[in-house]
């Protein structure tokens, strides 16, 4: 097979450096139990894998820009020399093309040499945080129990000292979403100006298998929710509130992942997060060890696409399997998401999340369905608006002197 790409669009796979080994114990944590996988053995990337996966995957774009993207677990648990030696190896193959980096870490570990590299080498850091001090501890705590708020808060204010661009990642679960307006202006007092809201959906099984977490396919009796996920109707009324206070002052200073990519998907664009695209499959991961999986969210054996030693990057991501992987998303849609007046709005959001029935007894609806359908039909007068003005080559932020003249207020 060639080792070109088929379309000229862009391919992701996620690095997982470390496994998903972390210095924090999260309660809600889908990938923590990944180590199970692979037994007792060290979930270490090595620097030759790490040559083999920056070589491919620079030559497998058929875009000018390669954007490596670098997860956990806890990313910074690898010392600094590891992603100094990945810039070097980026430099080496990347033979003068653009090339991003982005990194996702709890904060816990920062200090001014990591924040220094990250200035130097124009990394974007992504943040997870959940909120204020009393949100962010309910969940998010070390191994011995300890909360980790203030440490994660000392992780941005080195970013910010440094002038190291960040944006935060946070979760919202069964506690934090009853608070949309303190959760969502904490945001704005600590100097974040790009947001991406992430529901915690989770169901566990009840026998014993070593993963507790489930499958979207697995019977419900099976299966049971649980406790910390998001209930559907509140994330519905969760984002309506923080959408009408950002819609008044915030349109084009605060950046929030899930009110963009609406308006994209309402002007026909593509939007900047798979969960709301038509078809997925884009984004792949691949473990420690060189494993591919057809994404961060599907790392369960069934999903795993080879691994690099044995395939390459193009052929795994472009392979028959990861192309139906990608157009199961709206090809499997039951028969409510089709006839829904919101479907291009959000495609049926995130595959792992559809397991509940639609109204007609259908397997496949999401359980967050309800809150999305509140949210969608809540800001589509304002989504209206803020397309005829991208039509007319306009900013979109106009939208916040129109709601001051009582625009918005008519029903669809």
């Amino acid at each position: 097979m060639s080792t070109f790409a088929p379309f000229a669009k862009p391919m992701y796979v996620m690095l997982k450096p470390i496994g998903s080994k972390c210095n924090l114990d999260c309660d809600y944590c889908y990938y923590l139990e990944k180590a199970i996988l692979y037994g007792k053995k060290n979930q270490v990337m090595s620097e030759e894998l790490l040559e083999r996966f920056i070589q491919q995957y620079i030559e497998s774009q058929t875009m000018p820009q390669v954007m490596f993207t670098w997860h956990g677990g806890e990313t910074l648990m690898r010392p600094l020399s590891f992603y100094k030696k990945a810039v070097e190896l980026q430099k080496r193959y990347g033979r003068g093309r653009q090339i991003d980096n982005s990194i996702q870490t709890n904060g816990t570990l920062l200090n001014d040499e990591w924040c220094a590299f990250f200035k130097e080498n124009n990394f974007l850091v992504g943040i997870s945080i959940d909120g204020p001090q009393d949100f962010h501890d309910e969940y998010r705590r070390d191994k011995m129990g300890r909360p980790s708020f203030h440490r994660v808060m000392k992780g941005i204010q080195l970013l910010q000292k440094h002038g190291v661009e960040f944006n935060c990642m946070a979760v919202v679960n069964d506690y934090n979403v009853d608070y949309p307006l303190e959760f969502y202006r904490f945001f704005k007092e600590i100097g974040c100006q790009y947001i991406q809201f992430t529901p915690i959906v989770e169901r566990l099984r009840k026998n014993n298998s070593l993963l507790k977490l489930a499958t979207a396919q697995e019977k419900e009796e099976e299966v049971e929710l649980a406790p910390f996920t998001v209930d559907a109707g509140k994330w519905g009324d969760f984002l309506c509130t923080i959408f009408d206070e950002w819609v008044k002052q915030d349109v084009g200073k605060m950046f929030i992942q899930i009110f963009d990519s609406t308006l994209a998907n309402w002007v026909g664009e593509q939007p900047g997060v798979c969960t709301m695209a038509r078809t997925c499959g884009h984004a792949g991961v691949m473990e420690f060890n060189g494993d591919v999986y057809s994404c961060d969210h599907f790392v369960f054996p069934e999903y795993r696409l080879g691994n690099i030693y044995s395939s390459t990057l193009t052929s795994m991501m472009y392979s028959e399997e990861q192309l139906k992987f990608g157009n199961d998303k709206f090809d499997t849609l039951p028969r409510q998401c089709r006839e829904c007046d919101m479907l291009f709005a959000c495609y049926g959001e995130c595959p792992k999340n559809r397991f509940i029935k639609d109204k007609y007894g259908n397997e496949g609806l999401n359980y967050l369905c309800k809150g999305y359908y509140r949210f969608f039909s809540h800001v589509a007068p304002y989504m209206d608006f803020m397309k005829q003005e991208l039509l007319a080559k306009r900013p979109p932020a106009n939208v916040m002197e129109w709601v001051r003249q009582g625009g918005g207020k008519v029903k669809r």
